[in-house]
């Protein structure tokens, strides 16, 4: 009998790349809403002081981390981000992770490639979610994909957390 902790079968993996699917349909269509209702950089308080929306167009990776590379950046990005979701789904393939690792990799595998979308179809990706404490601290702005991979990160760590240590 098998753990709760597993993937059923190692057939079960469709059911991991339609939760991936379904990132993505979820990130590129929050996407075209803000590309097409928000003018760049324009924004929308929702919580005053605390949270809103924006446009804005992220050119590099994470907190525009090399964002004025000059455009090779964009290559990098993509190049990881399918190596990473190849790496996870031949994983998920092969029934390789427990019920956590999947949930985890479909989550990672969606927001990478939601993002590398972006950066074929745009230059850039889209970002549109802003906290900030009024006008004293602004974390940077991320989008859905960003979100997903985030969560994806930490519930990896949590599984990581929960076996033993290898000798």
């Amino acid at each position: 009998m098998e753990s709760v902790m597993s993937a059923p079968t190692q057939s079960g993996w469709v059911k991991w790349f339609a939760v991936a699917v379904l990132v993505i349909a979820l990130d590129q269509l929050s996407k075209i809403y803000f590309n097409g209702e928000y003018q760049f950089a324009e924004m929308r308080e929702v919580i005053p002081g605390y949270f809103g929306f924006t446009l804005l167009y992220n050119p590099g990776a994470a907190f525009s981390f090399l964002a004025s590379a000059g455009g090779w950046q964009k290559h990098l990005f993509t190049l990881l981000a399918f190596g990473v979701s190849g790496y996870l789904g031949w994983n998920l393939i092969k029934g390789r992770f427990t019920l956590m690792m999947s949930v985890a990799a479909s989550f990672i595998m969606g927001g990478a490639i939601g993002n590398v979308i972006d950066r074929l179809i745009h230059g850039h990706v889209i970002d549109f979610i802003q906290v900030h404490y009024y006008n004293q601290w602004y974390y940077p702005a991320f989008n859905l994909a960003d979100s997903f991979i985030c969560v994806g990160a930490v519930l990896m760590v949590l599984d990581s957390m929960k076996k033993p240590a290898a000798r």
